[in-house]
């Protein structure tokens, strides 16, 4: 069985890893028990992602927002 990495697992997860590596990750977490639980952490991980919620500062949005006018008064040398 081929070692997968964190990264791989990752791509899995988010349906973006290859068709050929999808599958091979498909059947070694059906056998593999150390692969399952570093699946399952990732799975953990993306559930908690997903669930925090945060919010810019209003002081960053301003700034952008600022910034974004700023890009827009400034004629273009051409």
């Amino acid at each position: 069985m081929r070692n997968f990495t964190p990264e791989d697992l990752i791509a899995f997860h988010y349906n973006e890893s290859s068709l050929t590596d999808t599958v091979a990750i498909a059947e070694a977490l059906e056998s593999s028990w150390p692969l399952q639980e570093k699946y399952r952490v990732i799975q953990d991980a993306a559930r908690s992602l997903d669930r925090a919620k945060t919010a810019p500062r209003r002081q960053s949005v301003e700034a952008i927002l600022a910034y974004g006018m700023a890009e827009i008064d400034t004629p273009t040398m051409e």
